[in-house]
């Protein structure tokens, strides 16, 4: 695997890193990795995308209504 040396970063850069990687339980490595990842592969997956959708309501919120037949006017 290929390794990267960032150069000239700005010290409160570094820290956003690290501290974001403790928001999240992972390594500042990984959280690199991560960011990186996320941008040159188009963002999150699909699993990730559905997993980050929030709890709204419960199943009988969601249900669908029949509609009735509209009434044509010739």
């Amino acid at each position: 695997m290929a390794q990267l040396i960032v150069r000239q970063l700005e010290d409160s850069l570094a820290q956003l890193l690290k501290e974001r990687a403790q928001r999240h339980g992972h390594s500042t490595e990984e959280e690199h990795r991560q960011i990186l990842r996320q941008a040159l592969t188009g963002g999150v997956s699909f699993k990730q995308a559905l997993a980050s959708i929030p709890a709204v309501g419960d199943d009988e919120d969601f249900t669908r209504v029949p509609q009735l037949p509209r009434e044509i006017n010739w």
